[in-house]
């Protein structure tokens, strides 16, 4: 602990050299005006925070163009690089921006960037980074697809470019599968958006901001489509095309709100952040960087939330449902909240009507309308008949994954009895079968406490275990809504007598 506080002191002095401030005038000192560097346990860990009460909209920090990591300025500044890559133009802007981490990584103290690559995380968490073991934890074909073909793509990309990497002479664990991993997490991760380079660059102190997902302080906007939406599962009467057409924020890249908190600006020539709300002294100042899905926060990021407003479940669907409507697949979901979307519902409601009547009817459901109580009624039993199917389809339940998560937290011993009590036989032997990995790939732990290794493993596990119940809370929370529905329709007199479609 003292070695990185020793490490973060050292980054603040060489960020504070080069221009890089949270004040509009450039001090002595790097932070202190307007952020601060803490812990926020549980919450992201390390991350920046409010040293005064700062207003939204209001600038916090600079990081000028200079101090940027960006493939254009490591090349600059080594012929050596420049011209070894200069023969590899089939790589990609990442791979290179890869490579071209891991050999300033090779030059130790003498690199110019050395304070600011000290402070860079040890290991990352992504999917890329799963063993077969957390990966089959995923338990979900999608997701498991997704984690085969992020290794599949890091295998790819890293003996592609150890040709070049060779030729630079890196160290020999430099030249590694996990040395690769390591820094393409990095730049996967870290890396910030800029207009001339496809591969981002790595901004310096920037990169310390957590993350905050758009769409958890909802605009009126967003409010007004909440309601709409809600007014979908009321009476056909009570729903007008004005407001439905606005439903889901399936609208919403026409909506001018900014996703993100950050983004270089060519007049000031620097990287300039804003408070994306107002924060009160001591709060963790948050950056939106962009709408993601748990899976995809896992992917490039190494991390999910437990709350995460942008994340969606695609339950199959059977091919006429995709016939019969004009909606695009990526439409066609469950919101966290369980919420089916605008368009599923209206792709529902449609596939349920004749195939001779949906023509005339068809104006009626892209506008959100219900078509009629039968419609509805069947629609929201298949909804919530498809939920169940898929939960029992997977090897444990979402009361099962609760308590295995609680069980992974008491781990501390490879070799020391566990309360099993408390989980369930399923539970018990993914337990065990976590152990014998760990002691398979060569890590027996210590007599007292697991070692560093086999924490990250236990944390990917916990990870996958995490993403899997929020998957499953998604399908719960959308069977409860749907029979909810299907309870008030079936006591409810009020709807209107119409015709069976």
């Amino acid at each position: 602990m003292e070695q990185e506080e020793a490490n973060l002191q050292r980054l603040l002095k060489w960020a504070a050299e080069f221009g890089i401030s949270d004040s509009t005038s450039c001090g002595h000192s790097c932070l202190g005006h307007s952020l601060v560097v803490s812990c926020f346990p549980g919450a992201g860990g390390r991350g920046l925070g409010a040293a005064r009460d700062l207003e939204k909209g209001e600038l916090v920090l600079k990081v000028p163009k200079s101090a940027l990591i960006t493939r254009e300025s490591l090349l600059l500044k080594d012929d050596k690089l420049s011209l070894a890559l200069s023969t590899h133009c089939s790589l990609s802007p990442t791979q290179t921006l890869t490579v071209c981490l891991l050999y300033e990584m090779g030059k130790g103290r003498t690199s110019w960037w050395h304070p600011y690559l000290m402070n860079l995380p040890h290991s990352y968490d992504n999917i890329a980074t799963f063993g077969e073991f957390e990966k089959q934890a995923l338990q979900v074909d999608d997701a498991i697809w997704a984690a085969e073909k992020a290794i599949l793509k890091a295998e790819f990309e890293w003996k592609e470019a150890n040709v070049v990497m060779e030729q630079l002479m890196l160290k020999p664990q430099l030249l590694t599968f996990r040395a690769w991993l390591w820094a393409s997490a990095t730049v996967s991760s870290r890396t910030m958006h800029i207009p001339w380079d496809g591969a981002g660059c790595l901004c310096p102190v920037g990169d310390l901001f957590n993350y905050s997902a758009p769409g958890e302080e909802p605009s009126d906007f967003e409010c007004m489509n909440h309601r709409t939406q809600e007014l979908v599962f009321q009476d056909i009467s009570t729903v007008n095309e004005e407001t439905s057409c606005m439903l889901d924020g399936e609208q919403l890249d026409s909506h001018s709100q900014r996703l993100t908190d950050g983004r270089f600006e060519t007049d000031v020539g620097a990287y300039c952040f804003y408070a994306k709300k107002s924060y009160r002294k001591g709060e963790q100042v948050l950056l939106s960087y962009g709408t993601y899905t748990n899976l995809e926060l896992l992917e490039h990021y190494g991390f999910i939330l437990n709350e995460n407003p942008n994340d969606k479940v695609f339950v199959p669907l059977e091919p006429e449902i995709y016939s019969s409507c004009s909606w695009p697949k990526e439409s066609l979901y469950i919101h966290q909240s369980g919420k089916p979307s605008f368009a599923l519902l209206s792709a529902l409601r449609l596939w349920a009507t004749p195939a001779n009547q949906r023509r005339s009817v068809g104006h009626l459901a892209y506008s959100g309308r219900q078509l009629s109580i039968e419609n509805e009624i069947f629609i929201m039993r298949w909804i919530s008949k498809k939920c169940n199917s898929i939960l029992k389809n997977l090897p444990t339940s979402f009361e099962e994954d609760s308590m295995l998560l609680s069980a992974i937290d008491k781990i501390q011993n490879l070799h020391a009895p566990l309360e099993l009590a408390d989980v369930s036989a399923t539970s018990a032997d993914e337990i065990c079968a976590f152990k014998a990995n760990v002691v398979k790939n060569g890590e027996r732990g210590s007599e007292t406490l697991v070692s560093r290794k086999t924490m990250r493993s236990r944390e990917r596990w916990r990870l996958a275990v995490e993403w899997r119940l929020s998957y499953k809370k998604i399908l719960v929370d959308c069977i409860f809504l749907c029979d909810e529905i299907l309870r008030c329709m079936s006591s409810n007199t009020s709807f209107p007598k119409l015709k069976k479609m």
